[in-house]
């Protein structure tokens, strides 16, 4: 039996996989998740064989989860599968980096879902072959170090003087490296910019 934890922010979409994984004869789902945070404790506490987790999940997101998860586990961690809207190469190569073992897209069918993890539970790597053709064609990132360090801060919401703290930068540096980075990718706020980074994968 592979022990399966189910991670979605998205009430009715994680009921409706929990359901139909939870068909399966090999397959049980110990637990679901809404957010990051119970991921992570849910995961420290069923200790499951694999973890599917949505990488647009609140506060942080499903490959942060997948770090905390895979560094916090004594023993044997479990596999991780990211599940995403946002199939972009670069977080592809992020949630690779980041020790991940599964990577599909959310219009996966369940019954090819349910393969996958058996796959991935016994070792195997699954990539979906269409975002692994598009890593071959991607487009380099605009921004230098520092602008996408600025960006990352940013995507909190945090003000500029939080910012600048956190970089160890002055304010009025912190608002340059912002505004560079809002014309290279063509957005009016920096709130706008660090999100458009985070869908490219680059921070």
């Amino acid at each position: 039996m592979i022990r399966l934890l189910l991670a979605d922010d998205e009430e009715l979409l994680r009921g409706a996989l929990c359901a139909l994984l939870d068909l399966e004869d090999d397959l049980q789902v110990l637990a679901e998740a809404a957010t990051t945070t119970h991921a992570v404790r849910l995961a420290e506490q069923h200790r499951p064989d694999v973890a599917v987790l949505d990488l647009e999940m609140p506060p942080t997101d499903g490959l942060h989860a997948a770090a905390q998860i895979l560094a916090r586990t004594d023993g044997t961690p479990p596999r991780i599968i990211i599940v995403t809207r946002h199939a972009r190469p670069a977080v592809l190569r992020r949630a690779l980096a980041a020790g991940v073992s599964g990577f599909v897209p959310k219009s996966t069918p369940a019954a090819r879902l349910a393969q996958i993890v058996r796959d991935v539970a016994a070792g195997r790597r699954y990539v979906d072959p269409e975002i692994a053709a598009s890593a071959l064609t991607e487009n380099e990132c605009p921004l230098t170090d520092r602008e996408l360090e600025v960006l990352r801060e940013a995507r909190t919401g945090a003000p500029v003087s939080d910012i600048a703290g956190a970089v160890h930068l002055a304010p009025g540096t912190v608002r340059n490296y912002l505004s560079s980075a809002m014309a290279k990718l063509g957005v009016a706020t920096r709130h706008a910019a660090a999100h458009r980074a985070w869908e490219e994968g680059w921070i």
